[in-house]
């Protein structure tokens, strides 16, 4: 997160030089700072919005609320809300800025082929997204990776459209700072995806171990995970800002997917069937 706020503080800094107004790097780091706030306290509201998660019904949802409700004690946890998004795809997710504010959220597609001790592994890798505090952490570098994209963009839509003219020196470092504030510009929002990614990856793994504990059983994940990984048909309604909340990639298992296996938000299934299982 340290790196995440240099690396704004570091575009700002670049842009009050370039442009010769100190007022921008002001600007960076209290927007910045702004956006986290406003991110800490809506942040499963703007997930659930861009997921087009509905509440659960009880009563249609029995079997998914009741493991919800008993892992969460097990677990030593507030019961979540819980969630369901209407999709063929299956997958599942966990949002929220603390425990007591907590969502779990289920697709239809994975209660429709999942036993029960697999669900169970599922909901209890959520729920040790709760637990482990990795809801905020995946939701400020979110916000943080947004920040940084759309500095960028400002940036470059400015300099080829009218902002080489807005600087006041016609110095013959000028033209070495706009090689630097492109190759910043490219190189920013890459680096923080990158970022972004090592965390989710990591985070993945540790919520797995977490499940496997909480259940007792990481045959049941190992299971669900096997399932997950042969539907290779992406959710219909996906958002790459949330991607890595998902406890499987949202765009599928497609070729796609395999040749960037370098920006994929989740660890290879195989990987992480074989930590499960210790093989």
């Amino acid at each position: 997160m340290a790196v995440f706020f240099a690396v704004v503080i570091a575009l700002g800094w670049f842009f009050s030089f370039y442009y010769g107004n100190p007022n921008i790097l002001y600007f960076f780091v209290i927007f910045s700072i702004f956006m986290n706030i406003f991110s800490y306290w809506f942040s499963d509201k703007i997930v659930l919005k861009l997921a087009g998660a509905k509440e659960a019904n009880r009563q249609e949802n029995f079997d998914l609320c009741t493991i919800v409700e008993n892992l969460s004690i097990t677990a030593g946890l507030p019961m979540p809300k819980v969630y369901i998004i209407n999709d063929k795809a299956p997958n599942a997710f966990a949002t929220g800025r603390d425990k007591d504010h907590a969502v779990v959220c289920a697709t239809t597609g994975l209660l429709a082929i999942l036993d029960k001790t697999e669900l169970e592994g599922v909901i209890a890798h959520e729920l040790s997204h709760v637990g482990n505090r990795d809801m905020l952490l995946s939701t400020v570098v979110v916000v943080l990776v947004g920040f940084v994209t759309i500095l960028a963009d400002v940036f470059m839509r400015n300099l080829f459209w009218g902002g080489l003219g807005k600087r006041d020196d016609d110095s013959k470092g000028a033209g070495v700072l706009v090689i630097i504030g492109i190759a910043l510009s490219i190189l920013a929002p890459i680096f923080a995806m990158l970022i972004q990614l090592a965390i989710s990856r990591k985070r993945e793994f540790l919520a797995d171990a977490s499940g496997a504990l909480l259940t007792r059983y990481p045959e049941g994940l190992a299971g669900a995970l096997s399932k997950i990984a042969q539907h290779s048909e992406p959710m219909k309604r996906q958002s790459s800002a949330i991607a890595h909340l998902y406890i499987a990639d949202p765009k599928g298992s497609g070729f796609g997917k395999r040749i960037a296996g370098l920006f994929a938000t989740h660890p290879p299934v195989q990987e992480r069937i074989k930590a499960l299982l210790g093989k």
